[in-house]
């Protein structure tokens, strides 16, 4: 029996509950209850979600009262402190659980509590900077789908979260049962962790005319070496002037971007292609399919091979 506990906080988002339907459905797929459903807070009694609706829950006591831990999101983490009650209770647990999840802002509770100390991880894209800056010692990737680190798992905002629960399923049932579940719940597929949360485009999000022009630039010509200065001079800009304002406008050093785009282009081909992956490293600018792989593993965790596997199935 798999015990899986939730931990819910005042103004939870209600899109957390809606991941205890992939267990609910793995008993179904399985014929027998292997999961075990119970919800908790710092006090127990009824707990308020974002929502307005209110959800009964358990007191948090027992470290080995679930082998799976997973802290619900808020809307605003920032505006949310965690419950200091919760956040030793969860110190205590990840020593015993067999995993300690969160979905989507969830993992800001985990790194309040000190569980994401150099580890990767991931949350809501639209709050993944505020989590980098406020806890430098994680290692934050924006623009994943879910992280399994070890014995810690989180997940981006909303939708990611199912993925992350079908993940648990498949770890603990198989592909063959998890599969079923997606089919049952109507997922067009079971993404895998290395997925995109969001455009690379619409994440960079220039400010001004010439640097978007630079970026569309970059993306018509990903194969060409796209240097700082062909850059520069599509847009009648100096080099020197170009770096700078490029990353005033979008956060990251133009190399940094257009890698980026890049590793985009090419999980696309990946994913909805045949081609072979030379072909596909060639036409997107890697220097050859090991240094696709290189920065695959880099941004998202899995190789080239892992996604398209993913997404055939």
């Amino acid at each position: 029996m798999h015990k899986v506990g939730y931990v819910l906080s005042d103004g939870f988002q209600v899109m957390s509950l809606a991941t205890q339907a992939v267990f609910e459905y793995a008993n179904l797929v399985a014929g027998e209850p292997l999961y075990e459903i119970r919800v908790f807070s710092a006090t127990g009694g009824e707990v308020r979600s974002s929502l307005g609706m209110t959800v009964s829950t358990r007191a948090l006591g027992r470290a080995d009262a679930a082998d799976t831990w997973i802290v619900a999101g808020v809307n605003d983490p920032l505006a949310v402190p965690a419950a200091p009650p919760v956040l030793k209770f969860l110190r205590r647990a990840a020593r015993v659980a067999r995993r300690t999840a969160a979905i989507c802002t969830g993992g800001f509770v985990l790194a309040e509590a000190g569980l994401l100390d150099g580890r990767q991880a991931t949350t809501h894209w639209a709050f993944a900077r505020a989590l980098r800056e406020r806890h430098p010692g994680i290692r934050v990737e924006d623009d994943r789908i879910f992280i399994v680190d070890g014995p810690v798992w989180t997940s981006a905002g909303m939708s990611a979260g199912l993925d992350l629960a079908l993940a648990m399923v498949e770890q603990d049932l198989g592909a063959h049962v998890a599969r079923s579940v997606a089919r049952k719940l109507v997922m067009p597929q079971r993404r895998s962790g290395g997925q995109s949360q969001h455009s690379e485009m619409l994440e960079l999000a220039p400010k001004s005319d010439r640097i978007q022009a630079a970026l569309d630039y970059a993306r018509k010509h990903l194969g060409q070496p796209l240097s700082v200065e062909e850059l520069a001079e599509a847009v009648h800009l100096s080099p020197r002037q170009f770096s700078r304002v490029f990353t005033a406008e979008t956060g990251r050093s133009p190399a940094r971007a257009v890698e980026a785009l890049r590793l985009e282009a090419a999980r696309l081909m990946i994913e909805q292609s045949r081609h072979p992956l030379e072909t596909i490293a060639r036409e997107t600018g890697f220097r050859d399919r090991r240094h696709m792989r290189e920065v695959f593993m880099r941004g998202y965790g899995a190789p080239p091979l892992a996604l398209r596997r993913a997404a055939r199935q």
